[in-house]
């Protein structure tokens, strides 16, 4: 997908530095600040594991309640 953007001057100016040593092209660069900031911000396993422990209640059960709702 293509997208557009806008990137500040000095950001550009930094990225062209960058790639130039690098050898890189700037969407590449660009795609692999994406991928390492959805990396960081993507919710570990370890993150949620244990997260319904606090609850008293079946995690099922609550879903059937949740829905009767409904």
């Amino acid at each position: 997908m293509r997208t557009l953007i806008d990137i500040p001057d000095r950001q550009i100016k930094d990225l062209a530095a960058i790639c130039k040593t690098e050898k890189v092209s700037r969407a590449e660069i660009i795609r692999q600040a994406i991928s390492a900031y959805l990396e960081k911000k993507r919710p570990s396993t370890v993150e949620t594991f244990g997260l319904w422990k606090q609850h008293k209640v079946d995690g099922l059960t609550y879903q059937e309640q949740a829905r009767s709702e409904w």
